[in-house]
């Protein structure tokens, strides 16, 4: 078994990546969404974070929290948000023996502002990346169009031939 270290930094900024459990697409419908739309605010309700950016795709999500200035548990809450999705989805009948997230998790804590938009993009433009979409714009399910009425992005930012720096 691997030994994951996690860095936590109170009030910190993190980039997550996480995926459904055998990659099955069960965010590609408004209920799935939903569901995990639920448990975030209901967790962010409880043990408050501030959502910066989000994408959800058909088996994976990838974000952006920022912590309160006294805590650092970022693990807790993805745990109650991945077992209240498990929760329902089994109570919707559509997940069986199973949990509905892979077990583990990517985490990066950002570490300045180059870091944080280079994040930024990379989530945005993900939908793009796989195929789903010609424009980040036209995907629903993201951030992105928050970001274009606050004058971050143009609402033509991020086509196919958009040059990203890759996040490590």
């Amino acid at each position: 078994m691997a030994n994951y270290r996690r860095h936590y930094a109170p009030g910190g900024t993190y980039f997550f990546t996480l995926v459904t459990a055998h990659r099955i697409p069960w965010l590609a419908d408004e209920a799935g969404r939903r569901v995990l739309g639920d448990a975030l605010r209901d967790v962010r309700e409880l043990r408050p974070f501030q959502t910066d950016a989000i994408v959800v795709l058909p088996d994976h999500i990838h974000c952006i929290w920022t912590l309160p200035e006294d805590d650092s548990d970022f693990p807790g809450r993805w745990k109650s948000i991945k077992q209240r999705c498990t929760r329902q989805l089994r109570a919707m009948g559509r997940c069986k023996r199973t949990a509905a997230w892979q077990r583990h998790y990517w985490e990066h804590l950002v570490r300045d502002y180059d870091d944080f938009r280079n994040h930024l993009d990379y989530i945005h433009h993900n939908p793009v990346k796989h195929g789903l979409c010609a424009m980040p714009s036209e995907w629903p399910a993201s951030s992105f169009n928050r970001y274009v009425e606050a004058g971050i992005y143009s609402s033509d930012w991020g086509g196919p031939s958009v040059e990203l720096v890759v996040p490590e």
